[in-house]
């Protein structure tokens, strides 16, 4: 793997989980210390952080963008429009055998979730391979691309549940519905099913973010890009 990959690759998920917060500055040599590269690898890795959104780097360096309540809304909107036809699609193209085993591990999440921190890596890979598996099934190379914008940023906003324990059993119980619509071959109801889940992880997601804002500090106005 290239150094500048790595780099990208680290800086990414330091940002997604948040370890890198909003409003952090992220200086080259800093970072080529720390990740033990030189500042042009850095360098073209903050230009790729820049062309996802995840920094703004349209002033003096590079700061870790904010993510605000509008910003949310908006994410939001697209991932309905995405999503809800990717499982509808996904209903009607399916084959049944990726399903089948996210839906028996799907069962086992409310014991992974009552082990609290120690159990949402774990369920969080079970929702990352639904999602994998809800593109492939579609089988729609531009959805496909679209949808991986959208989750990108929605693993920034998705750790704002994380100490949530009921609103994560829910999400569980919705994501299990998502995939006994697909497994039925109903795409109405796997639209539908997306499109509550949605509504839910959203209305947690606004209830959460002011915390989120205040722990922004003044860092930068900038947003993420969705588009």
């Amino acid at each position: 793997m290239r150094a500048s990959d790595r780099a990208y690759r680290t800086l990414r998920a330091e940002i997604l989980d948040g370890t890198l917060g909003p409003g952090t500055v992220l200086q080259e040599v800093e970072q080529s210390t720390r990740l033990g590269v030189s500042r042009t690898p850095v360098r073209e890795a903050l230009r790729q952080l820049a062309a996802d959104g995840l920094v703004d780097a349209s002033g003096r360096g590079a700061v870790v963008t904010a993510v605000s309540r509008d910003d949310i809304v908006a994410l939001y909107e697209l991932r309905e429009a995405l999503e809800a036809r990717a499982a509808g699609l996904a209903a009607q193209r399916r084959d049944e055998a990726p399903f089948l085993g996210i839906r028996e591990r799907l069962l086992d999440a409310p014991r992974l979730l009552a082990q609290g921190e120690r159990g949402l890596g774990p369920y969080f890979a079970i929702v990352d391979d639904l999602d994998d598996a809800i593109e492939a099934a579609a089988a729609n190379p531009f959805l496909a691309t679209a949808l991986r914008s959208v989750q990108l940023h929605s693993a920034r906003i998705r750790r704002l549940s994380r100490h949530n324990p009921e609103r994560l059993r829910a999400a569980a119980g919705e994501h299990l519905l998502i995939v006994e619509a697909i497994l039925a071959r109903d795409a109405e109801l796997a639209s539908h099913a997306t499109h509550v889940h949605l509504h839910m992880s959203l209305t947690n997601a606004l209830a959460t973010a002011p915390a989120t804002a205040d722990e922004a500090g003044e860092g930068t106005a900038h947003g993420p890009r969705v588009a």
